[in-house]
């Protein structure tokens, strides 16, 4: 038998075993359709079993996220059963002599969401854990701040954030000293070592039990308050009959924000939200968006349209877990007559507010921001003496910076209240982005004059991002040992200052994947292997503090990123050297 027959063979007994171990009817069905086809000789449904046996999806800091279909590169019942024995294993080895480990359990509305939650939960109790699921489908921030509230040994969340409608996840919190953060290492790889372990048997043999908790509203309850808390006072004058009616519009995306985000604005005596009722309501479909992320192309289409329409001065929308926020605002020179800001944008915006928040109170702490996001942040932490602080991308690790006032990332992250919550929360942060919006308001301002407020106190600050996308995963490898063999002196004809190459680590920073490119004139370009897609990510900032106007500056900047936008793309469109 030549070595094809045998592959071949060896993926067709896998897809056999798989659909014996399977319990979901679903995906049993369609992967014995692809079996059959590939039996009758299908090259077509050979390579698809070959996609999903070879490998398996890998469990990391981010947990496990992929395409809803069976086998172990797919997301499934047996996968999630698989993760949360070797959790519950996990769980269980790091457990105090005496102590019965714990975990909460939350879930959103994507397909499969509730049923991979129950499985978890009837898991970890068939594992000794004590397993307590959430009451109903809620935001990821709920559930993050659920395993404080409750002080559990860990947390298990069922989405798949903004990914495409196909895709579910699974991410994992840990209580005790990590404080309700998402895993870091090495407790990554622990978890996975058990995984693989427990994959090696049949899923049909791990121990289940129905005595897991089911928790009660007094959760949600508690993080209405708390997230509530953080808007402050309701500023005086709003929705007085002396001043202009303040509108705003709030889409959840076809996601789970909508009925919380309403409570907590409800509980913060902030305005009534004009929801875009076609994306409402939880749907795994997605169907008014070919891409539930705020931050694609016509996402906001139909919230921008309602803002247009009610006369609303703002667009707050959460994606489907909301755990991202993005804000609108009126524009006469956009198309739509709105403009989303950039993740940036609101992040230095939300900054602004928490060191003058911290200021008031007299206190002390940090501002944190991923090495991708843009450096105004530290400007601010500056003027207001407070610390600042880099950390790599992901939450997990913004998170974990120690005195934490405020933090975020440029992909629509914001962490707003670090005493409650330690992940990105897209409605705490848009309950603060809100108040902020009514307390201008009130004075008869909008948020497009805090930006040019903040232009003229900080300066200009500009920022792109390129993503190159490639079908071969080795061309990203090739590029950033290019980079690293030959680095370049000038880019778009500004002289290179200094190379950092992160790989190594820092004094401030683990090891990561990762160029830090710093310009004569205080331009930076950073370049990193996407954690999750098959891109090349290029982060562009410039920033100008000339003696201009408002607008002049914002120009000078935009066009300083522009041209290094272009210098990188011919840097990397050069074939490497290997």
């Amino acid at each position: 038998m030549s070595g094809a027959d045998h592959a071949k063979a060896d993926v067709l007994e896998a897809a056999t075993a798989w659909i014996a171990d399977d319990p979901d009817a679903e995906t049993r069905a369609e992967l014995q359709a692809i079996l059959d086809e590939a039996v009758a000789g299908s090259a077509e449904a050979d390579a698809e079993l070959h996609s999903r046996f070879d490998t398996r999806l890998a469990f990391g800091t981010a947990g496990l996220r992929g395409e809803i279909a069976a086998g172990p590169n797919r997301m499934n019942r047996v996968l999630v059963a698989q993760a949360a024995a070797g959790l519950a294993a996990y769980l269980n080895e790091q457990a105090s002599a005496g102590t019965t480990p714990s975990v909460v359990i939350g879930y959103d509305g994507r397909k499969n969401s509730k049923v991979f939650a129950s499985d978890t939960a009837e898991l970890m109790a068939g594992a000794g854990v004590r397993a307590i699921l959430l009451p109903r489908l809620l935001p990821t921030p709920v559930l993050a701040f659920a395993v404080r509230h409750l002080g559990t040994s860990a947390g298990v969340m069922v989405t798949a954030s903004h990914n495409p409608a196909r895709d579910n996840g699974y991410k994992v919190y840990l209580g005790g000293a990590d404080e309700g953060s998402q895993i870091v290492p090495p407790a990554d790889s622990q978890i996975a070592e058990h995984i693989e372990r427990i994959a090696t048997g049949r899923v049909a043999d791990l121990p289940r039990s129905d005595a897991y908790e089911t928790a009660d509203e007094s959760v949600v309850d508690a993080y209405v308050a708390a997230t509530a808390a953080v808007a402050g006072p309701r500023p005086r004058g709003v929705g007085s009959p002396a001043t202009p009616e303040f509108r705003f519009v709030y889409t959840a995306m076809h996601g789970v924000g909508w009925q919380m985000a309403r409570a907590v604005f409800a509980a913060a005596g902030l305005t009534e939200p004009l929801s875009v009722s076609q994306q409402q309501e939880p749907d795994p479909d997605f169907p008014t968006v070919s891409f539930p992320n705020p931050e694609e192309p016509g996402a906001l289409d139909l919230a921008f349209a309602l803002a247009r329409d009610s006369g609303a001065q703002l667009v707050i929308a959460n994606d489907p877990d909301a755990d991202r926020l993005a804000i609108g605002i009126p524009d006469d020179s956009a198309e739509q007559g709105f403009r989303r800001l950039s993740g940036n944008d609101v992040g230095t915006l939300l900054g602004w507010t928490a060191a003058e928040q911290a200021a008031e109170a007299g206190l002390d702490g940090v501002l944190a921001a991923s090495i991708v996001s843009s450096p105004a942040l530290r400007a601010v932490a500056d003027a207001y003496g407070l610390r600042f602080a880099e950390t790599l991308t992901g939450f997990k690790w913004v998170s974990r910076v120690p005195a934490l006032l405020f933090g975020y990332e440029e992909a629509l992250g914001y962490l707003v209240n670090p005493k409650t919550v330690r992940d990105k929360d897209g409605i705490s942060a848009a309950t603060v982005a809100l108040a902020l919006a009514e307390r201008l308001s009130a004075d008869g301002r909008t948020i497009a004059d805090r930006l040019d407020e903040f232009t003229r106190r900080f300066g200009a600050y500009a920022s792109d991002q390129i993503s190159l996308r490639v079908t071969d995963l080795d061309r990203i490898g090739f590029i950033m040992a290019a980079l690293r063999a030959q680095p370049p002196a000038e880019v778009a004809g500004i002289a290179v200052e200094r190379i950092d190459d992160l790989s190594a680590g820092s004094a401030d920073l683990p090891p990561s994947d990762v160029l830090r490119i710093v310009l004569a004139d205080g331009s930076r370009v950073m370049v990193r292997p996407s954690g999750t897609e098959p891109k090349l990510k290029i982060y562009i900032d410039a920033f100008d503090d000339s003696a201009g106007d408002v607008e002049s500056r914002r120009s000078a900047a935009q066009a300083r990123v522009a041209e290094l936008a272009e210098g990188m793309r011919v840097l990397t469109a050069t074939p490497p050297v290997e």
